[in-house]
């Protein structure tokens, strides 16, 4: 689950027009898109799924906002999170990178891109390891708040403990149930959220 910028929550009058949204969405413009299209929707296009677990690599420690304000310079920094480009990257790569502003400058991030990027590679089919944490198909919870969430749950705990048996590093539990949530293996929309129905589909395996 993202962590928001700001406890400032965004609306949630229906009545006034305004879709109700779970409580880390802030009032911001790019958050709201972000939630309202893209967080908790299942993807399996393995340039997203490598795109997104660079990124919340990136986040550890950081707000979520703090990071999507900063995707497109990550964008052209990492070579459009091409696996194969990050792949070749070197030390020299990881100073150079040292000095562009644009993006988050930390050492140890920039080079678990080159070395998540060379774990990603090795794998036969990373998209089908990371779904197989959920047997293949999103799991659905009926979360009534945000409290209510696991900031680690089981399958981000089997998720951390694959991706570092393959030598991928920052991904540790917690942004591994982050990373579940963002392509929606986990959908943890709230049930208060306009989101929870339209991604909840007709009633299947649900906690």
């Amino acid at each position: 689950m993202p962590t928001a910028a700001s406890p400032t929550p965004s609306p949630v009058d229906i009545a006034g027009g305004t879709p109700a949204r779970c409580r880390w969405c802030t009032d911001d413009p790019l958050y709201i898109r972000y939630h309202d299209q893209e967080w908790g929707v299942p993807s399996r296009n393995p340039h997203h799924l490598f795109e997104m677990l660079i990124l919340e690599a990136f986040q550890a420690g950081l707000s979520w906002l703090t990071i999507l304000r900063r995707r497109e310079a990550f964008r052209t920094a990492l070579f459009g999170f091409d696996p194969q480009a990050l792949a070749r990257t070197d030390a020299d790569w990881v100073q150079d990178r040292m000095r562009d502003t644009s993006i988050i400058r930390n050492r140890l991030k920039l080079r678990a891109a080159g070395t998540n990027a060379r774990a990603w590679l090795a794998l036969s089919d990373p998209v089908e390891l990371i779904w197989s944490v959920v047997d293949g198909q999103p799991k659905i919870h009926d979360y009534a708040g945000v409290e209510e969430i696991p900031t680690a749950g089981p399958e981000a705990q089997v998720l951390s403990r694959l991706l570092k048996r393959h030598g991928f590093t920052f991904v540790g539990p917690t942004i591994c149930q982050a990373y579940l949530q963002s392509i929606g293996c986990l959908m943890d929309h709230t049930t208060n959220c306009h989101r929870h129905a339209e991604l909840a589909g007709p009633p299947r395996r649900r906690t």
